[in-house]
């Protein structure tokens, strides 16, 4: 079963613990219900920002949906032993970001951090939800668009920003690989 799948089948399952329907969910994180449905059908790997909006409104932490098992802290992650997964900036083209996962298992985190590869796109589109953002870029070039304000940062620059603030982090010139923590509150 792809990841898309899996995410979206315990989305579905926690949806229907909750006796909420597609269209209560929509309404809860202002997404389109035809978003929630795809995910849902695994037919689309959400981006962060949606996961941050169906946990919340489904009273779970975001790994929730991510983790395959539970794991004895500390969680370490050997970079030759990173699963990939693949998402969309909201959830359209995929393949514009390759998560990897570094807190996978632990059970009672507060962080989401992950390595991640962004390839250039022409789609830019912002995303806003709760909490807080830290980013280190290791290689490439990113620009990070935030609220009205435009940055671009190098290898070994770092942001940390609130993520009400709509936002949107594109690789230019080329690929780029950062390290993000999301922290949700």
């Amino acid at each position: 079963m792809s990841d898309a799948a899996k995410i979206g089948k315990r989305i579905k399952t926690f949806r229907a613990k909750l006796d909420m329907s597609v269209d209560d969910l929509a309404a809860r994180t202002s997404l389109p219900a035809s978003l929630i449905e795809d995910i849902e059908g695994g037919s689309v790997s959400p981006a962060l920002g949606v996961m941050v909006k169906l946990s919340r409104a489904l009273g779970q932490r975001v790994g929730t949906f991510m983790d395959d098992q539970l794991a004895k802290d500390p969680v370490i992650t050997r970079s030759a032993e990173r699963e990939e997964g693949v998402a969309s900036h909201k959830g359209k083209a995929q393949g514009h970001y390759r998560y990897h996962a570094l807190g996978a298992g632990k059970a009672d985190r507060h962080m989401e951090p992950f390595f991640i590869k962004i390839s250039p796109t022409d789609e830019r589109e912002n995303s806003s939800h709760e909490g807080e953002e830290f980013v280190v870029v290791i290689t490439g070039e990113v620009e990070l668009q935030y609220g009205n304000d435009t940055h671009v940062l190098k290898e070994g620059d770092t942001m940390y920003y609130n993520s009400l603030v709509p936002h949107c982090l594109s690789a230019i010139g080329g690929d780029a690989q950062i390290y993000a923590v999301i922290f949700t509150l």
